[in-house]
């Protein structure tokens, strides 16, 4: 009986390399006597002691005396997306508001909303309205900490409120912020309207980007009017060093032409007016909006689709008389566009 035991077991012992060369030539990558449970150095992770295991920040289960790492949890906790620069990190991060240049606080601070209502939805007492009252009240003065900020929360309030009004991109409220916050780093607020240089700034930031919007537009959406705005704007230009080009009448022209429901085809027969007039030097210091209305007049009539010249006065914020001057000075060019 122990015979037959022991040549089972010899054969066993005998068949053990066998199958270890098998196992090798099923698994090549694996090194020959080497078991999946045994690391390189010999330990067995079901031997080791669990007090000595450590979960590391990247999820992995490792032994501290050997590095033998015995388990993975692998979780990326990152973004899922990539960015290359800090405003793309910046656009894309969804951890809170996004900073801002449009608010005083540059979007840093929370807002106690003035729903008056509990997670539920159910209206609040009157005795926790009182009190979320009050705490609007000091949340507002802990924003605001000295005149500076006041100035410039009031400033930027300005801006976006004329921003709305005058329905121009995120992107001119935010730089005009920025031109903003430099008038009042280099102290050119002080003794004028913060009214009319938050105004002035909107005007040169609509001017930088693009956007095109008279000085009546921003004297219409502003509590100040029109001179005072345009005094504003010289200085701070000027102060500033402001390197901002003439306005251009075409820049206009997609705008009226939109409001007043004309087709592609007069928007750019009133480009191609403007920039003829341009080579020939008609409009050098003429109103550009002016100048702009009585491309688009003409080029209405030029393609079939007339409008009125009370029309476009209106569309324009200009007289009749503006757009009747330009018109009929784009005549001499209006040849050799049609």
């Amino acid at each position: 009986m122990s015979e037959s035991v022991r040549e089972r077991g010899g054969r066993a012992d005998r068949s053990e390399p066998e199958r270890a060369d098998r196992a090798d030539a099923d698994h090549p990558g694996r090194t020959a006597g080497t078991e999946e449970t045994t690391d390189a150095a010999g330990v067995d992770p079901e031997d080791l002691d669990p007090d000595e295991l450590t979960r590391t920040a990247e999820g992995e289960l490792v032994h501290e005396e050997t590095g033998l790492v015995v388990d993975e949890d692998r979780v990326d906790r990152g973004p899922e997306w990539r960015a290359f620069d800090q405003s793309e990190r910046d656009s894309k991060s969804r951890v809170g508001s996004p900073l801002t240049k449009a608010r005083h606080d540059e979007g840093l601070t929370t807002e106690i909303g003035w729903r008056d209502e509990d997670a539920n939805g159910r209206a609040l007492s009157q005795e926790k309205r009182r009190r979320m009252q009050r705490l609007r009240t000091w949340q507002d003065r802990i924003r605001t900490q000295d005149a500076g900020e006041r100035n410039l929360q009031f400033a930027l309030g300005e801006v976006a409120r004329m921003c709305s009004a005058l329905g121009v991109p995120d992107g001119v409220r935010e730089m005009a912020a920025v031109v903003y916050r430099r008038a009042l780093d280099e102290d050119l607020i002080r003794g004028r309207s913060i009214e009319a240089m938050a105004t002035a700034a909107l005007y040169a930031a609509c001017r930088e980007q693009g956007v095109p919007r008279s000085l009546d537009e921003l004297g219409n959406a502003s509590r100040v009017g029109r001179d005072e705005v345009g005094r504003a704007y010289r200085y701070v230009s000027q102060e500033l060093g402001l390197e901002v080009a003439p306005a251009d009448p075409a820049d206009y022209v997609p705008r009226y032409c939109s409001e007043l429901d004309l087709s592609e085809t007069v928007v750019r027969t009133a480009e191609e007016l403007v920039g003829a007039a341009a080579e020939e030097g008609l409009h050098a210091g003429k109103s550009p909006t002016g100048y702009a209305a009585g491309a688009v007049y003409l080029a209405s009539m030029l393609c079939d689709e007339k409008r009125t010249q009370n029309e476009v006065a209106e569309v324009a914020d200009v007289t009749e008389v503006t757009v009747r001057n330009g018109y009929q000075e784009q005549l001499q060019v209006a040849d050799g566009v049609a």
